[in-house]
């Protein structure tokens, strides 16, 4: 009954939807893109590539989570040579860049969460376990996977502080749907204990920690040596990455200050969503300052002088491009969003600001306070910080930084033990 009304209000709120849709999708590619994928057709290749193998679906939904499992997919690919690792995403950019990271493996975009279409994928794909990233709960996909005994992870799983409230109101409703999952793999004890508090069984919810301090991007991209080989010796790098709208502006209305007492200075300013590149981009200009596009110099061979803003409009090179930093900082903090992964400069010993608004890692940012690892800026402030900050005054943030991610790394090796006992005990 349950499934059946949430079905049925899934597919009002397409009807409702549509024209916004439709009007989306003549104007945008990344509208277009995977359509007749997510209502059901599966690619050639997908079907060529599965055929006889034994298979993992893993749902990496987008960038981020792309990034997160990549440690892991090439431990599982270890542990189970000669399996197929099927790889599914909902954004166009989380498309791209699994292809790129996941060579081999068949790439395709999650269908609606219709019990018809997710039938289609399970009936080619029969999969021997489904792994759904953090909050991805998708309730028919899961009842499916029941119905044809395939186990379901859910790894890294996360309970927001957004999205508690909403589940505590509906947990009569979650609790028989959580009992489709074989086993919750938590990224904190916090979000362990919420996920019981919602309805997962105690017995199927472990805490082998988080993925994303894990993350380990190569320092060598092509991308990161296109920078170095264009920044003037002995500048002073400042990369703004995944930031919002909103604080685009702040920083850059910051930056004048920041050249006043750091004249060498060049911020590298990394958008977090990319249909936003062009605005920011006119942004910039708005702001009296000509955006130097990383898209773009390979093909001037553009040299970056002292006090330029680099919009950095490409996918995926951001983790490696904090390697270049002298001092980072992590957006998503400054409004009121909830923040992303620190760790990704701190892994290079690289100083760190936020804003105040972190609880989307609130355990990350508490291991990094813990340790004097991690500097909190308001916007007032951020001028006079981020100068500090290039000028080496913080320099010990970055060693303290490198020193919370090695300790906290192991979390994949831990997961990738628990996968393979669930697959063990699924086959016995």
């Amino acid at each position: 009954m349950i499934l059946a009304v949430y079905s049925v209000l899934l597919a009002v709120a397409l009807v409702i939807g549509a024209p916004w849709w439709l009007a989306r999708m003549t104007t945008s590619g990344r509208y277009r893109a995977g359509l007749t994928q997510r209502l059901g057709r599966i690619p050639a290749e997908v079907r060529e590539a599965v055929a006889g193998k034994q298979v993992i679906w893993l749902h990496a939904v987008s960038v981020g989570e792309v990034l997160a499992t990549s440690e892991l997919v090439r431990q599982l690919r270890e542990a189970l040579p000669g399996w197929v690792i099927a790889v599914s995403t909902t954004t166009e950019t989380g498309q791209k860049l699994a292809r790129e990271r996941y060579t081999g493996s068949p790439v395709f975009y999650l269908p609606l969460d219709f019990a018809s279409l997710v039938r289609r994928y399970l009936h080619l794909l029969r999969p021997n376990l489904l792994i759904l990233m953090e909050s991805e709960l998708w309730p028919n996909l899961m009842n499916e996977c029941a119905r044809s005994g395939v186990p379901v992870a859910v790894v890294n799983a996360k309970i927001s502080d957004r999205s508690l409230p909403r589940y505590m109101r509906l947990r009569r409703l979650w609790r028989p749907l959580l009992k489709n999952v074989s086993l919750f793999l938590a990224q904190s004890e916090e979000n362990a204990r919420r996920l019981v508090t919602i309805g997962a069984l105690p017995e199927r919810v472990l805490s082998p920690g988080n993925l994303k301090y894990d993350v380990k991007a190569p320092e060598t991209s092509a991308m990161t040596i296109l920078l170095s080989g264009s920044l003037s010796d002995g500048a002073k790098v400042l990369v703004a990455g995944s930031t919002l709208e909103g604080e685009e502006a702040m920083l850059l209305a910051a930056w004048p200050a920041v050249l006043e007492a750091v004249p060498d200075a060049v911020m590298v300013l990394a958008p977090r969503h990319t249909p936003r590149f062009d605005a920011v981009a006119a942004l910039a200009e708005s702001h009296g300052i000509t955006p130097v596009r990383a898209s773009r110099m390979k093909e001037t061979s553009q040299k970056i002088a002292p006090g330029s803003v680099v919009l950095l409009d490409t996918i995926g090179d951001l983790a490696s491009v904090y390697s270049l930093a002298t001092a980072a900082f992590v957006g998503g903090s400054l409004v009121s969003w909830g923040g992303h992964n620190p760790l990704e400069p701190a892994r290079f010993g690289v100083p760190v600001a936020v804003g105040p608004w972190t609880h989307n890692f609130r355990e990350i940012v508490e291991a990094m306070r813990a340790e004097d690892a991690i500097l909190i800026v308001e916007e007032s402030r951020l001028p006079e910080e981020l100068a500090r900050m290039l000028r080496g005054e913080e320099r010990d943030l970055g060693e303290h930084g490198r020193k919370v991610f090695e300790a906290q790394a192991g979390a994949t090796a831990r997961v990738a033990e628990a996968l393979l006992a669930l697959l063990d005990r699924s086959a016995a």
